[in-house]
């Protein structure tokens, strides 16, 4: 263990080094996180609870088809009964009615906002533990914004969120963006900031303001999901992909329920940023024999732990975006051995992807940058406007087929 350690500081002091410079090498090699892969708090007393006079569907281990028939069943009041009961268990539970769930996860939002105040003003905690707090209470006091939709909260460590953008009821197009490291509740919306682009929140935003503005008689649904545990910094988590075969099986329980509540006209386009790519890579085979997902992006990414595209099962059109010169992933060493690194760039000519330009992007979160060809060939990709995408090589190839 402590050889393999070793290693991964090598690798990640390696490729800091040749990005950025020794001091951000001093500062790169970061704590492990803990994935989160059990139902969010509550769930025992949910499964132990006979109120309705029949067992309910076990939060850990029900599928989404379960859940909706479950929810289904109920009667409205029986629904409201339970989303005050148990607003964690429903505001995650995929396959639940969508509105429930935003109902559930703000409850659940203004209850863990009034535990952080007490903490805040709690004289007998530290006063590392009541600034802590009181940096919750203002990332909450943000997202309880009025008609903000949240299909995930779940406060445990860093904090798990999800937010739609758009009515997912009437949308003929769904897309759903999976970021990368150091993203979690603290970090998910960046809007009040200069860079809103490296939060999820700005991210998704930036994408439907353009699905929109293209295609403006489409109904549209982005959604950011920063539902699973993320890397933080360029550490082991980074270099391995342990947190992503945690996230996998969560990123498909997102898409079965949505399979079940929303309606579009084709299966949901994947959009995987940096780690998020490596997440899609993971569960990309058994989304698409499952769910029928078809179309999946890449951008900023280090590998997605597959050999090539053909590994992600055929009639999966896997999409990856050329780096920008200001992106450092391209510093990354594209290569797994021992478990560590994420395997081929998606990017090379060998890989099988149908690689997009990116001119005007800048930086490893500009990829999405108001004017530039990747985030105009993301809603093309989105909007099923395949002819209207640019390909890298600008020669058509990347079409080719369509």
């Amino acid at each position: 263990m402590r050889f393999r350690r070793t290693l991964i500081a090598a690798m990640v002091s390696f490729t800091v080094l040749a990005g950025t410079g020794a001091a951000a090498a001093g500062a790169a090699v970061s704590d492990e996180q803990i994935a989160i892969t059990t139902p969010p708090a509550g769930s025992k007393a949910w499964a132990q609870d006979h109120w309705l006079g029949r067992t309910m569907p076990d939060p850990a281990t029900a599928k989404a088809t379960e859940v909706a028939a479950f929810f289904a069943s109920l009667t409205g009041a029986e629904q409201q009964r339970l989303v005050r009961t148990y607003p964690l268990v429903v505001g995650n539970f995929d396959g639940a009615p969508t509105a429930l769930r935003y109902q559930a996860n703000a409850l659940a939002m203004e209850q863990e906002l009034a535990r952080q105040k007490d903490r805040a003003a709690n004289p007998a905690l530290s006063g590392v533990q009541r600034s802590v707090a009181a940096g919750q209470v203002a990332t909450l006091n943000k997202l309880l914004v009025p008609g903000r939709q949240f299909l995930v909260f779940d406060p445990r460590g860093r904090g798990l969120v999800a937010e739609v953008y758009g009515d997912l009821a009437t949308a003929q197009r769904v897309s759903v963006l999976v970021p990368g490291s150091d993203m979690d509740l603290q970090h998910f919306d960046r809007g009040d900031t200069a860079t809103p682009l490296k939060g999820a929140a700005g991210m998704a935003q930036a994408l439907r303001a353009e699905e929109q503005q293209v295609s403006p008689g489409t109904g549209t649904a982005v959604i950011a999901w920063s539902g699973y545990v993320t890397p933080v910094g360029l550490g082991a988590d980074a270099a391995t992909a342990r947190l992503a075969e945690a996230a996998a099986p969560r990123l498909e329980r997102l898409l079965a329920g949505l399979a079940l509540t929303s309606h579009p006209d084709a299966a949901p386009t994947l959009l995987c940023h940096s780690y998020g790519s490596v997440v899609c890579g993971i569960a990309g085979p058994e989304l698409h024999s499952a769910l029928g997902i078809s179309d999946m992006v890449v951008f900023g990414s280090p590998g997605m732990d597959q050999p090539d595209a053909a590994a992600l099962g055929d009639g999966v059109r896997l999409w990856a975006t050329a780096r920008n010169p200001g992106d450092w992933i391209g510093n990354v060493p594209y290569l797994e051995v021992a478990g560590l690194g994420h395997g081929a760039d998606p990017t090379s000519p060998d890989f099988g992807s149908r690689v997009i330009a990116s001119t005007g992007a800048v930086g490893h979160t500009g990829y999405l940058d108001p004017g530039s060809a990747s985030l105009r060939n993301f809603a093309d990709i989105a909007l099923d406007r395949y002819r209207d995408v640019v390909c890298g090589n600008n020669n058509g190839g990347c079409i080719s087929g369509l």
